[in-house]
This record gives C-alpha cells, sequence and structure tokens, in this order.
C-alpha cells in the first residue's frame, strides 16, 4: 500500500498539464473560481529592480543554478512523466553558445531531449520573471518555461502551485498558453489563456509574469494578456505565497502535446536567450 500510495503522489508531483481539448488523465473537473476583475497590483510606484538574470554565457550551463532531470519517469514508478510523453531527457540535448541556450529534440532509436531546474538553487518570491525564447515547430512538439511551488516534496502537486509562464503545442501553431494550477482547478484548469501570437516558431518573443501578494498577470513581448486574481487568497486558490522555482523543458506526445504525426520534423530547437527576474525594493 506504501508503495502505491508512493507511485500516485509521483506521478503528482511530476505531472505537466494545462488545460485543452484533450486534458491528461490527471486532469480534474474544472469547478467555478472566485476571480475578481479588478486587479490588485503591487504599488506602481515602486520600480522594480534586477535581482537575477541568467544569460547563458559560456558553453556549459552553470550547476550552481541548474539541475537536469533524466529518463522517461519510468525509474521514478512514473512512466511518460505522468502524463504519456515519448520523450526521454539527457543531460546531452543541449548546447550554449553566442549567449543561447539551445534545447535540442530529436529522434533516434527513440525522441530525446532536456528538461532543467533551477529547484533548491534558485527560488523567488514575487516579482517580475521575462524570457526571451524562440520556440520549435510541429505536431506533438511541447516546450514550456515554468514554476513550481518548492514545497512539492512535501505537499505533492497541485497543493504546491504551479506558474505556466509559457506552455506551446506544436498542433495549436501560432497559440501560447498562460495556465495556473492550483487545489481547486488543476489538469484541465479553467484558469488558463490562450494568446495569439506572431511567428513564434521563426522570431524571438519575451514571455513574462508579474506576481504579487494578490495576483499574478501574463505578458508577451510586454503585453498584459491575463490576470489572475482570486478574491479568496486560502490554500485552495492561492498556493502562491512561498518560494517557487523555474523548470524549462521540450516534451513530446501526451494528451496535452498530442500525436506526434510525423518525425521527418527533426531534430527541433527550443532556444533560449535569458530568464530575468525582478522585483520591487522597498
Amino acid at each position: 500500500m506504501r508503495q502505491l500510495i508512493f507511485l500516485v503522489v509521483m506521478a503528482l508531483i511530476n505531472s505537466k498539464c494545462s488545460s485543452d481539448e484533450n486534458p491528461t488523465p490527471q486532469a480534474t473537473t474544472p469547478t467555478e473560481e472566485p476571480v475578481i476583475t479588478i486587479h490588485p497590483s503591487a504599488d506602481p510606484n515602486i520600480p522594480f529592480t534586477l535581482v537575477w538574470e541568467e544569460n547563458f554565457d559560456g558553453d556549459t550551463l552553470d550547476m550552481d543554478i541548474w539541475n537536469f532531470e533524466l529518463g522517461d519517469g519510468c525509474d521514478l514508478g512514473i512512466c511518460g512523466w505522468g502524463n504519456q510523453e515519448l520523450q526521454r531527457y539527457t543531460d546531452t540535448n543541449h548546447s550554449l553558445s553566442d549567449g543561447i541556450l539551445t534545447i535540442n529534440i530529436q529522434k533516434d532509436n527513440f525522441y530525446t531531449s532536456t528538461r532543467i531546474t533551477t529547484k533548491g538553487k534558485k527560488e523567488f518570491q514575487y516579482g517580475k520573471v521575462e524570457s526571451r525564447m524562440k520556440l520549435p515547430q510541429g505536431d506533438g512538439l511541447w516546450p514550456a518555461f515554468w514554476m513550481l511551488g518548492n514545497d512539492i516534496d512535501d505537499a505533492g502537486w497541485p497543493n504546491c502551485g504551479e506558474i505556466d509562464i509559457m506552455e506551446y503545442v506544436g498542433r495549436m501553431p501560432g497559440i501560447v498558453h498562460h495556465s495556473l494550477h492550483t487545489r481547486s482547478s488543476h489538469g484541465a484548469t479553467i484558469n488558463t489563456k490562450k494568446v495569439i501570437v506572431a511567428n513564434p516558431e521563426e522570431e524571438f518573443h519575451i514571455y513574462g509574469m508579474e506576481w504579487s501578494s494578490k495576483a499574478i498577470d501574463f505578458y508577451v513581448d510586454g503585453e498584459l494578456k491575463y490576470t489572475y486574481a482570486p478574491g479568496t487568497n486560502n490554500n485552495d486558490y492561492w498556493p502562491f505565497d512561498k518560494p517557487f522555482y523555474f523548470l524549462l523543458n521540450a516534451a513530446l506526445g501526451g494528451g496535452f502535446g498530442g500525436p506526434v504525426t510525423t518525425d521527418e520534423i527533426f531534430p527541433q530547437q527550443f532556444q533560449i536567450d535569458y530568464i530575468k527576474f525582478y522585483q520591487r525594493q522597498p
């Protein structure tokens, strides 16, 4: 029984899902969120100050910042990373050149990609994040830039909270997803927004998020696209009152990514120019 409970918990912890026509198996029946329409943002008169940036200088990842997550999830008892994904993550499917991190998505005997996190190394609470990215192209591809609460090992998912700053699925070209997952709504979450972005596979765009104690705003190229601001900031609706860490990955397949319709699209590249985090200084 303890082994079964462990496997279920690990499947939730490693889940990566968003709302769509094909939700992941962990999807719950969405409930109505008490979202208010007036945005109670932080004092705009206090400017943001840059407190951390990752410019991917040099030719290797800085392991004082990043962790690799490897394999297909089977070692954790969650083959497919809890979402029926097809890829195996390695520590070699990436490169750094001219200040650009490139995640290489390939098909040899099997699909390979990269997943990295800042867990335990770079974690933040409240502020503004921006990342300049160019996305891969093709059915079944699922690149993402997201955050998880640093209490995930104790609280589990979705209780820890999840902030999806940018998700993209190749079967829906030109549409980027901003989503949040909470205890009250996760998996096929109702806390999501589809945003049209011009040529995201051919041009770099800046994907951002501003996070205060009462609201989370999502931006593309500096333009506000979606605000989440529940009137009741309890554990069900607002697990965003603690430090979170970053994740970057490119998955394939699964309920959200959809099928890979042809292997002729490979190799593909998910390119990240920088990540910057700002906070308002009192």
